[in-house]
C-alpha cells in the first residue's frame, strides 16, 4: 500500500486526523472524478433511451452492478442499489411475507437499522427476539443463536462486525444454524465489507447489505445483495416493469425489479469507482494495514491510567473500531477536546446502538475511534498522546 499516494488523493487527510470511518469514510479523487464525469459528459437517465448519452450511462450503470457483485463474490445473486443499509434492511422487512407466529432473531449488539424494521413487525404479531450474548463484549456466538432459534424462526438478522465493539461475528456458522432450521439469514455488512475480503457464497447468507459511504463511496449509496430475487419490491413505478396495461403490470427481472424511478446514477458510478479503488489496493492489504493500526491504538490506550477500553477480549476477532471511556469526562467532552486541540476527529455517544449501551451500563455511550486505509501510525500516536494529556488534565 502506498499510503502517501492515497492520502494525496484525499486532501482532507492533510487538514484533520480523521478517525470516524465507521460512520462515514472519506472519498478519494477518482471517486469524485467518476461522478463529475457523468454529470458533465453523459448525464442521462438509464434504461429509458436509445440516444448515445443514455446508452453510455446505461452501460456504466449496468457495469457498476457487475463490478460490485464481483467485489463480494456475488455472481449468481442479485445486487440492488439502495441508499444505505437502512433502506436495504427495510426492503427485506417489507418484501418478505411474514405471518402471525413467525419469529425473527436479532441481537442487542446490532445497529438500530437492524432492530427497528423488525420491531415494526410486532404489529403484525411477529415475534422478535433480541438476543443478549452470553458475553456481550465478545460479541454474538453461534451458540447464542443456536440456543434461541426455533422451528418458528423465519429470519436471523445479524451484523458481521459491531460498529461499537469492533467484534467480528461468526456469520458463516450462524448462517448454517439458520439454514439447518429452514430459516433465512440477513448479514449486515456495513462494518465488514469496507475493511475485509467478503465472499457472500462463502458466508452462505440469503441477504447481505452494505453502505457506499463507509467504503470510500458517495453518501446515499448502498447495496442489498440477494441470493434469490424473491422479495416483493418496496416501490412500484417506472423502470421496474416489463409491461403495463390498464388491467395490471408485469415486473422486470433482476435488479431492475427493485429500482423503481430514476436512480442515483452519479452515486452508483462513484461507488463503482470506489470498489475499483479498493480492488486495486487489495482488501487483504487493507485488512493487514488496519490490524497494525488497531494493535498500536489498543496498546497505547491500554497504557493510560483512567482510560477503559470497551471491546472484545484478546483473542476475539475484531476490526479497527475501538471504543473507550475517559474517567471523569463525558464522551462528548473527550471528542470535543480531541477535535479542538488536536484536530483528531472521533465519534462519541451511543453510535445508534442504545440497547447495547443500556446492556453494558453505559448511559452516555463511548468515545469511538475507527480506522481506515488512509490512516497512519503517526496519527494513532497523536490520538493516544492527546488522550493521555486529557487524562492528565482532568
Amino acid at each position: 500500500m502506498n499510503i502517501d499516494r492515497i492520502r494525496q488523493e484525499i486532501p482532507l487527510t492533510e487538514e484533520v486526523i480523521y478517525l470516524d470511518n465507521a460512520s462515514t469514510s472519506l472519498s478519494p479523487q477518482p471517486v469524485i472524478d467518476a461522478m463529475v464525469e457523468y454529470e458533465t459528459h453523459y448525464r442521462a437517465n438509464v434504461g429509458r433511451g436509445v440516444h448515445r448519452l443514455s446508452q453510455i450511462a446505461g452501460q456504466l450503470y449496468w457495469d457498476a452492478h457487475e463490478t460490485i457483485n464481483s467485489f463480494i463474490g456475488g455472481e449468481g445473486g442479485t445486487p440492488v442499489f439502495v441508499r444505505n443499509c437502512t433502506e436495504a434492511i427495510n426492503m427485506v422487512s417489507h418484501g418478505l411475507t411474514f405471518r402471525p407466529g413467525d419469529e425473527i432473531i436479532t441481537t442487542v449488539t446490532d445497529h438500530h437499522s437492524n432492530l427497528l424494521p423488525w420491531y415494526a413487525l410486532r404489529e403484525k404479531c411477529v415475534s422478535v427476539k433480541v438476543i443478549n450474548p452470553a458475553n456481550p463484549l465478545a460479541g454474538v456466538t453461534s451458540e447464542d443463536i443456536s440456543s434461541e432459534i426455533t422451528k418458528n424462526t423465519r429470519l436471523v438478522a445479524v451484523s458481521h462486525a459491531s460498529n461499537v465493539l469492533g467484534t467480528v461475528h461468526p456469520v458463516r456458522e450462524i448462517v448454517e444454524i439458520a439454514h439447518d432450521h429452514d430459516s433465512l439469514c440477513l448479514v449486515d455488512g456495513a462494518q465488514s465489507v469496507p475493511h475485509m475480503k467478503t465472499d457472500v457464497h462463502d458466508i452462505g447468507c440469503d441477504y447481505l447489505c452494505f453502505s457506499g459511504h463507509k467504503m470510500l463511496g458517495p453518501t446515499g449509496t448502498g447495496v442489498l445483495w440477494m441470493a434469490e430475487d424473491t422479495l416483493e419490491p418496496l416501490l412500484l413505478g417506472g423502470g421496474m416493469i416489463d409491461e403495463v396495461t390498464t388491467d395490471g403490470y408485469l415486473v422486470a427481472s433482476g435488479y431492475s425489479k427493485y429500482e423503481a424511478g430514476t436512480p442515483n446514477i452519479a452515486g452508483a458510478l462513484g461507488l463503482r469507482a470506489a470498489v475499483k479503488y479498493l480492488n486495486a489496493i487489495g482488501m487483504n492489504e487493507i485488512d493487514a494495514h488496519e490490524r497494525v493500526l488497531t494493535g498500536t491504538l489498543l496498546s497505547g490506550l491500554s497504557g493510560i491510567d483512567g482510560v477503559s477500553i470497551i471491546g472484545p477480549p484478546e483473542g476475539v476477532s475484531r476490526i479497527g473500531v475501538v471504543s473507550f471511556l475517559v474517567e471523569g469526562l463525558h464522551p462528548h467532552e473527550v471528542a470535543h477536546i480531541l477535535d479542538d486541540q488536536y484536530s483528531v476527529i472521533v465519534r462519541s455517544g451511543h453510535h445508534c446502538c442504545m440497547p447495547l449501551m443500556q446492556h453494558l451500563g453505559l448511559p452516555d455511550g463511548t468515545v469511538r475511534a475507527s480506522l481506515y486505509l488512509y490512516n497512519t501510525e503517526e496519527e494513532i500516536r497523536t490520538l493516544v498522546e492527546g488522550v493521555r494529556e486529557i487524562v492528565e488534565g482532568v
